[in-house]
């Protein structure tokens, strides 16, 4: 890494030139090509997935996503009455002829008479699209909300409902992410007190998010990636790029304060700090990676989009960062801490050596715990075991439009279909039905009559089909079962389960009916039994990684162990967090984040990976201090002592900026990202101020120079990682540094 970092000096123009023209040129192509996501979501060999094949096939009009027009009336008034029924009527005729629509079903036709509230106030219609809501062209739904919203008059209230209404009119991206990048800005400027100290970081950030979120738009094209990567990569990406800067500015900063000349601090800085943050972005890119393992073709397009953007940010740390230290010289101290190097060193007296983050409180913090560390240890460990326990009533699913904010379209159409029809009209389900011998339309009427009568079934209605249809399309049904309880409800998803397993099997017995059950809410019900399969598994392989990569790097059996289990407790207590708020409801109405709920089904594999690596990078970083001085010292206590007072205020700088970086995505005005970004920050706030300033130093001290220890034959059979430099760190150099410079 000396090496390098001196190239990098030596060639500064080269390496910020190249940066620029690789962020402007991406930027610039992005823009020309624009963006090509692919939102591929299926669970190949589900009965909701098998579902949608055969609708796909047989009707192409009617497999895409159904969404719902709601009107109501005030009361004493109905929906039959001329003037409002001659509006709607138009208003349902020009969005049947829209493009992406593919049938448009309303109450004023023979197969929507069905759809009016039992006292005529509150009607539906039903619009179908022609593709799935992550296949529409949003601009083609948002013409389909405006000419519905147009239909609005006094009296006669038009809302809309569905996924793809909901996915048309999500809020413009940009607030959280600026938001997240000023507040960072804040933090690093009480943090340094240094213009261009603070802005070091921050334009790590910028080269590295910037050129990232181009490249996957452009990756887009040639790969599967959802839109919702994008997001999820300038979550992690602001995050661990400002960090990554951070940990190294740090130590530049602390070699000036040192003597060193600027060259040689940033030389060194990158030999020890950059050494870190390798390591660090390597274990990050690893946890991201395992989402293949899960093997769902929606997640590895997230794979792919946030690990090249932790790449690319441990790339800039590593190349533009120590270029344009080799431009500001000394200028990362403040005018303050130059002045007063320069008086320290006319004076003739040695600059003090040591860390700048070694404050007094530091070292006394470091102190406490080492004189305490089984009563402090306790205390920890008490708190994280308590905001585990909501984990054991973890439950995952769908949140449904009754989750929104009251001020959205989707959450009032959702309230009115409620309240004029049942919570199951938010999200029947769909039968679908293969017919293969003579015997199969009579065992087909009697699954319908068989599911009428079933508990927690509204009602059972087979769909009406042209009667001249041919091929597969004839011999294909589909039957619109209405649950009594909402899409999010247990109750629906026991209905599932009790229709799939009994009353099909049971209706279908010695025919050759085929029944796959599908829809949104089937789809949903299938994907968290999917993920929850595979969680196990998937959590074992990434904390099995991380800890092969500490066991490599620090030649010691305890250090993975301990940050393994620490790993455990950091997500527990996330995800306990989230179940108290978003499941629980605790705090929802301050924080205006609409109803309670299940956990969304994908955000244990997407939060896990990041959980993980973030917190291998607070580990890595604070053991790594405490190696190198086990190694020049062999005194556990000093080593852990001197590595925590000498990271603290580092570790707990980047975590501020992470809790505000991932908090500020409250703000995206997605649930998805509301959800992820409280977890992510609760659990940053705990891993950097509990675990890792802790309990890591406590469990540290009792486990003694055992911390360590690795048998002789294991040490010799593994490759060897080294996160520390090779030789001791420069010695202090005393070089006059001018405080007008």
């Amino acid at each position: 890494m000396a090496a390098w970092a001196r190239w990098c000096l030596r060639h500064r123009w080269a390496v910020v030139l190249l940066w620029v023209a690789a962020l402007f040129g991406t930027v610039g192509a992005s823009v020309v090509a624009g963006s090509a996501y692919s939102n591929v979501f299926s669970l190949p060999g589900t009965g909701s997935s098998a579902a949608y094949d055969r609708m796909s096939e047989a009707f192409p009009d009617r497999s895409g996503d159904v969404d719902t027009i709601v009107w109501q009336v005030d009361e004493g008034r109905s929906v039959h009455d001329p003037a409002v029924r001659e509006r709607m009527s138009a208003a349902l005729a020009d969005i049947s002829r829209m493009p992406d629509v593919g049938r448009v079903v309303g109450p004023y036709e023979p197969d929507g008479a069905t759809q009016v509230s039992a006292d005529g106030r509150i009607a539906y219609a039903q619009v179908t699209f022609i593709h799935q809501v992550y296949e529409l062209d949003a601009h083609n739904t948002e013409k389909v909300i405006d000419r519905a919203e147009d239909a609005r008059t006094d009296g006669l209230k038009v809302e809309l409902g569905g996924q793809a209404i909901a996915f048309a009119q999500q809020p413009p991206t940009g607030l959280a992410e600026v938001v997240g990048f000023l507040a960072a800005g804040v933090i690093l400027f009480f943090a340094f007190g240094s213009l261009f100290a603070m802005l070091l970081p921050l334009l790590n950030g910028v080269f590295a998010v910037g050129t990232g979120f181009a490249g996957i738009m452009l990756l887009s094209h040639v790969v599967d990636i959802p839109d919702v990567a994008s997001l999820l990569g300038s979550l992690i990406g602001l995050g661990v790029a400002i960090d990554y800067a951070l940990f190294i500015v740090t130590r530049h900063r602390n070699g000036l304060k040192a003597g060193l000349t600027p060259e040689e601090a940033a030389v060194r800085a990158l030999d020890t700090s950059g050494r870190a943050v390798l390591f660090a972005g390597g274990t990050v890119c690893a946890a991201l990676l395992s989402l293949f393992a899960v093997d769902i073709g929606f997640l590895n397009g997230i794979a792919i989009a946030t690990t090249l953007i932790v790449l690319l940010s441990v790339l800039a740390a590593a190349t533009l960062l120590p270029a344009v230290l080799g431009f500001l010289g000394p200028r990362t101290l403040s005018r303050r801490e130059r002045r007063e190097l320069a008086a320290t060193i006319a004076a003739g007296e040695a600059p003090k050596p040591g860390d700048e983050e070694a404050g007094r409180r530091a070292v006394r913090w470091a102190g406490w715990i080492q004189r305490r560390p089984r009563l402090l240890g306790a205390v920890a460990v008490a708190v994280m075991a308590a905001l585990t326990i909501p984990v054991f009533s973890l439950r995952l699913g769908a949140n449904d439009q009754g989750n929104q904010p009251t001020s959205q379209t989707v959450r009032q159409a959702y309230d009115l279909l409620a309240d004029g029809f049942g919570p199951g009209f938010n999200g029947p389900l769909l039968m679908v039905a293969e017919l293969n011998g003579e015997g199969d339309r009579q065992a087909l009427d009697t699954l319908v009559e068989d599911v009428r009568r079933t508990p927690g079934v509204v009602r059972a209605v087979e769909m009406p089909v042209p009667a001249d249809l041919s091929g597969l399309a004839a011999s294909t049904r589909v039957i619109e079962v209405v649950p009594t309880t909402s899409p999010q409800a247990e109750a629906t998803d026991r209905l599932i389960d009790r229709l799939r397993d009994h009353t099909v099997p049971d209706a279908a017995e010695g025919t050759t009916l085929k029944v796959h059950i599908g829809g949104d809410t089937a789809v949903q019900k299938d994907f968290a039994a999917v993920i929850g399969d595979r969680l196990p598994a998937f959590i074992a392989l990434i904390i099995g990684l991380g800890a092969l990569l500490m066991l490599v790097a620090f030649r010691s059996l305890l250090v993975p162990l301990t940050s393994a289990v620490m790993n455990l407790l950091a997500a527990g207590a996330s995800f306990g967090l989230l179940v108290m708020v978003f499941q629980w409801g605790w705090g929802m109405d301050l924080l205006g984040l609409g109803k309670e709920g299940p956990i969304v089904s994908f955000l244990p594999v997407i939060m896990l990976p990041l959980l993980f690596g973030l917190s291998m990078d607070y580990q890595v970083f604070l053991v790594s201090r405490m190696h190198e001085e086990w190694v020049h010292t062999r005194d556990n206590s000093r080593a852990v002592r001197t590595g925590q007072a000498a990271t603290g205020r580092v570790i707990n700088c980047a975590a501020l900026i992470m809790i505000f970086v991932f908090s500020s995505f409250v703000l995206s005005g997605d649930r998805e990202g509301m959800m992820a970004g409280l977890g992510l920050a609760g659990a940053v706030a705990l891993d950097a101020f509990l675990l890792r300033m802790v309990l890591v130093p406590a469990v540290m001290h009792l486990f003694g120079s055992a911390n360590w220890w690795l048998p002789k034959w294991l040490d010799r059979r593994l490759p060897h990682l080294a996160v520390d430099p090779p030789d001791k760190p420069v010695e202090p150099v005393r070089v006059p540094v001018g405080a007008d410079r």
